[in-house]
């Protein structure tokens, strides 16, 4: 009898007697009932439920896992978990087929001159209470603020959340063509969007993470008008903060381009940035990107290798300072942050303390829109 393993896709095994049998160390178990009943192929964490000290130990834990680099990443087991309808069998394009559709609450594609992008949009442009846009960062998506936008709506805010070009289900250019991922570029096409938008100035501007981040506060420092008031999330804002690994893997000539088709990339840098683990339907919003074409993959190395960090954070860091930035500044900090330390934000503050506070969010990592949006929510409602 023969059989292939196809990882990460779903796999089913025809079994003509009803017995079990093993492979490796308990590495696997099927289960039948009949002629021809399908197997499940179960893959246990080596460590689950034995301790670390546990003299048997290696007795129990399978030489080899074919699917360690899937595994390794707890929100990603299921994905490789065996469907029990036939119909489900096969590969990743039967993978995406049943995760498609998610992720895209609140939004709609909006095209602006030549680009189209995926836009979440919560309230009425008749709220009351002004409107709010909403700017993710590398390698994420406006996904992330969905719960933040919902309840900021239901406060009476007008609120947008674009993907930015290259990130989520927006376009994704091919550099070259109509769009190379540079800082003016990105500038350039955001106040495109503004415009079809009709975002009226002066509106409230909420930025987080890395990269494009980073470009959405170089925007409000070339645009302190349109601004009323700016609310900092989790971001690089000073020269000392640390760069993290995926975007100098990114800058290495081929190693980059192998690292960004890396399909689980963006839901392992978000994990590993938290406290949390994400939960399954979470990460296949996260995933479904780098999952459906290289195109997402290849918009982030090109922004990667754009960006000069050095030259950006510098920017920030005196463009926010005293005597060059005026308008009020919340920075909402999740203090359990992997990638930026407190610290961060807390130097960023001493260079303008009469314009920018602090807001220090227990519980929350790098994206604490996506891990407390609840305290998020009660510090923009307190700000505004």
């Amino acid at each position: 009898m023969a059989w292939t393993l196809s990882p990460p896709s779903p796999l089913t095994l025809p079994i003509s007697s009803a017995t079990v049998k093993t492979a490796g160390k308990k590495c696997f178990s099927y289960w039948t009932s009949g002629e021809k009943k399908r197997a499940t192929r179960i893959i246990s964490n080596a460590t689950e439920g034995k301790s670390s000290t546990s003299k048997d130990k290696d007795d129990d834990t399978p030489a080899f896992n074919p699917f360690g680099f899937v595994t390794d990443n707890p929100s990603s087991r299921n994905a490789i978990q065996l469907p029990e309808s036939p119909a489900e069998d096969g590969n990743v394009g039967q993978m995406l087929y049943r995760i498609e559709d998610k992720g895209k609450e609140y939004g709609s594609y909006i095209r602006s001159g030549d680009l189209v992008w995926f836009v979440r949009e919560t309230g009425s442009p008749d709220s009351r209470r002004g409107t709010i846009v909403f700017l993710h960062g590398a390698p994420a998506q406006s996904y992330s603020y969905r719960n933040v936008m919902s309840q900021m709506s239901d406060a009476g805010f007008h609120c947008f959340a674009p993907d930015w070009i290259g990130f989520g289900f927006s376009d994704k250019p091919q550099p070259g063509y109509g769009f190379d991922y540079t800082e003016k570029e990105f500038h350039d096409e955001f106040d495109k969007l503004l415009d079809v938008l009709e975002v009226k100035s002066p509106f409230f501007l909420v930025v987080q993470g890395f990269l494009v981040g980073s470009y959405g506060l170089t925007w409000a420092l070339k645009n302190p008008n349109k601004i009323s008031k700016l609310i900092i999330l989790n971001s690089p804002l000073t020269v000392s903060s640390p760069i993290p690994g995926l975007f100098q893997k990114l800058r290495i000539p081929l190693f980059g381009e192998f690292t960004s088709q890396n399909a689980v990339m963006a839901e392992r840098f978000i994990e590993a940035g938290s406290p949390y683990v994400l939960k399954l339907e979470k990460a296949d919003v996260y995933r479904l990107p780098y999952l459906s074409s290289s195109g997402p993959g290849f918009a982030l190395l090109e922004a990667a290798r754009k960006i000069n960090f050095g030259d950006t954070l510098s920017q920030i860091a005196s463009g926010f300072a005293s005597g060059s930035w005026d308008k009020p500044v919340l920075l909402a900090w999740g203090i359990a942050d992997k990638y930026l330390p407190q610290s961060v934000a807390e130097e960023f503050q001493k260079g303008n303390p009469d314009a920018v506070k602090l807001k220090l969010i227990e519980g929350a990592g790098h994206m604490p829109q996506e891990d407390w949006p609840e305290k998020v929510v009660d510090a923009l409602r307190i700000f505004f």
